[in-house]
């Protein structure tokens, strides 16, 4: 395994890690308070100054990180891309824009909640990430339409989809920021981005988990972009056609994580909440003298009108 494979996992356990405490928080801010519900950008780790951005410095760090990887990268020859090493030069340049993208969205919510020197509404934030996810959904496809690697063109195009999601979402809650429906899609959203960093390093770079018909290249850069090449077009198709199913697979456990979270959450905090998305107002109990009262009142009234 490569550096290739390494950088993958830790983008995949980071993704994850976020998408999975959204959810949590998300999901316990709502059942406690239904009809106070607002989403947000991020969710503090404590009360206390000292760990309330913990998310936001983890955050920046690994946007740092996976900024400067992908800036490295890019002076690499990659003989799997369609003309010649400017071109993945300026597709991988065009990977830490996007991040650097980010990377300036996530110290600007820092700025904003933490000082008054750039006080800007979430849902502001949230239609900025909205730019940001459809310009990553762009540049993965145009990495993908460039690659004459199979496994690598299916694996960028299954990204800028679920980019595009994610980006479809972050719209949504600009506008309709009460919307926890979306609010949890959006962690879902993330959560499988995560998973499927995972299985495009595992793919392209781990034998175990390369297809049969397909095999890496002994003569390309190790860890740039996809080095895995199908030979036949039976085993091209066969491979595509795993990816497929893989991908459905890991949706399918993205579902079963969003369920059991709201479900541990409200076993927990219980579900304040009598049909559709209102809580029940409560009923205070009247006394005796308190009916009589309202009874003779009423009387009153009745006789008053005839």
């Amino acid at each position: 395994m490569g550096g290739g494979v390494f950088y993958h996992i830790f983008s995949s356990a980071a993704l994850v890690s976020l998408a999975l405490y959204h959810l949590v928080s998300a999901t316990t801010t709502y059942l406690k308070s239904p009809l106070a519900y607002v989403a947000k950008p991020y969710h503090p780790v404590s009360s206390s100054h000292r760990f309330k951005y913990l998310q936001l410095y983890l955050l920046i760090t690994c946007l740092l990180i996976a900024f400067a990887h992908q800036t490295l990268i890019s002076s690499d020859s990659d003989p799997l891309l369609k003309g010649s090493t400017p071109v993945h030069r300026f597709t991988s340049l065009q990977s830490a824009a996007v991040l650097f993208l980010f990377l300036i969205l996530s110290l600007s919510l820092l700025i904003s909640d933490a000082t008054s020197l750039l006080p800007l509404p979430y849902d502001l934030f949230f239609a900025l990430a909205s730019a940001v996810f459809f310009l990553q959904s762009s540049s993965s496809a145009s990495s993908a339409s460039v690659q004459t690697s199979d496994l690598q063109a299916k694996c960028d195009s299954v990204s800028a989809q679920i980019s595009a999601l994610a980006a479809l979402l972050c719209l949504i809650l600009a506008c309709q920021p009460r919307m926890f429906v979306a609010d949890v899609g959006l962690g879902g959203a993330v959560c499988l981005q995560g998973l499927w960093m995972l299985q495009t390093g595992l793919s392209l770079y781990v034998d175990a988990f390369i297809p049969d018909g397909c095999h890496k290249l002994l003569d390309v850069v190790s860890g740039v972009e996809g080095s895995t090449k199908c030979e036949l077009e039976d085993s091209r198709l066969r491979a595509v056609a795993i990816l497929d199913l893989v991908f459905v697979v890991h949706a399918m456990f993205v579902v079963l994580i969003v369920m059991v979270t709201y479900g541990v959450a409200a076993k927990t905090y219980g579900v304040r909440r009598l049909g559709g998305s209102y809580e029940a107002l409560p009923i205070a109990a009247s006394s005796p003298a308190e009916s009589s009262s309202n009874h003779i009142q009423m009387k009153a009234l009745t006789g008053t009108q005839a």
